[in-house]
């Protein structure tokens, strides 16, 4: 992994960190870690909330980089990416047609899919779909192609918000109203029960590497949106405790993952190894939670990196893309 050189002049960073998602608070701590982790590391950073000053501010002193640590439509729908783009100023992160991309469920799992990679089946359901044709009538269909236990995700959205695990019709219904409270499309998709893992994946220049993957174990059996940001609510296992074929196969799928999404820099590939070792692809993150119970500061920990100087990296990796990409 590339280091930025330490006589390098330090760079002014302006993190964003909070927005109006739901995941705003969970965005707000993000940003504070990297914003700190940054400073550590020399680094002149300003951290603020992208609002209605945010454009101007960026016109009249423009920093050398910006990293949009932020969470859920805010900063996944590729929408700030895209306007960033056009103000020509460098930021962390996947661009922002590969961000639509991963940040749509249904599409990064055809796009994973057709690069060989095992994802669950699965079915996708606009709201007005459900409504018009019965609800009753699509889950009886729903039912006879995927019997079994469910998971019912909303298309997009992140930190598990919305997401209900299943294994009975009532329990279906319920999952169907809720995944659409936040989103009009909904995934219903076959359950894989297994070892969760997360692997992160960070390109600082000389191609994106794989980082060991951790294990995730929620105390109460679901890694939901509490059990990801509180304290002591899940055990995590830093390499993963998994067989070591079964994790070289799991980082060769994430890394065709972020490849076929299309990402760079930095991302977060969650995944389920079955009772037969077979990893799964669930779905990809392309800014994933950096706060203290988040899983890429335990991997960059368990592979010997410094924090502050992979994002430093990051950073001036951002700069470099900027410049290759308006100079190729």
């Amino acid at each position: 992994m590339t280091r930025p050189p330490t006589d390098s002049p330090a760079q002014r960073v302006v993190v964003l960190a909070g927005g109006i998602s739901h995941e705003r608070d969970v965005s707000l701590r993000s940003g504070r870690r990297v914003a700190d982790a940054l400073a550590s590391h020399g680094l002149q950073v300003e951290l603020r909330d992208p609002d209605a000053t945010l454009l101007p501010a960026l016109l009249a002193d423009r920093p050398d980089v910006v990293w949009p640590a932020l969470h859920g439509a805010s900063g996944e729908d590729g929408a700030l990416r895209s306007l960033l783009e056009f103000l020509g100023v460098p930021y962390v992160g996947s661009r922002a047609s590969a961000t639509r991309l991963a940040w749509d469920k249904p599409a990064a799992k055809t796009l994973v899919e057709r690069a060989g990679v095992p994802t669950p089946h699965s079915i996708t359901l606009t709201r007005d779909a459900f409504r018009e044709l019965g609800a009753e009538s699509v889950l009886a269909v729903v039912r006879g192609e995927l019997p079994g236990e469910l998971a019912v995700k909303p298309a997009q959205g992140g930190s598990a918000q919305g997401v209900s695990l299943v294994s009975s019709d009532d329990e279906l219904r319920r999952a169907m109203v809720l995944a659409y409270t936040y989103c009009d499309v909904a995934i219903i998709e076959q359950r894989i029960r297994g070892t969760e893992i997360a692997i992160g994946v960070i390109d600082t220049g000389d191609g994106p590497v794989a980082l060991p993957a951790v294990e995730i174990e929620p105390l109460s059996g679901v890694y939901d949106f509490e059990a990801r940001y509180n304290a002591g609510e899940t055990r995590f296992y830093a390499p993963a405790r998994i067989a070591d074929d079964v994790a070289e196969r799991a980082t060769a799928i994430a890394l065709a993952a972020h490849g076929a999404l299309g990402l760079r820099h930095l991302s977060r590939i969650d995944l389920i190894v079955d009772g037969a070792g077979t990893p799964w692809f669930l779905e990809a993150s392309v800014m994933p939670g950096l706060t203290e119970t988040s899983t890429i500061a335990l991997a960059l920990d368990a592979a010997g990196h410094d924090i502050g100087w992979v994002y430093a990296a990051l950073a001036q990796a951002a700069i470099r893309d900027e410049a290759e990409e308006r100079n190729p």
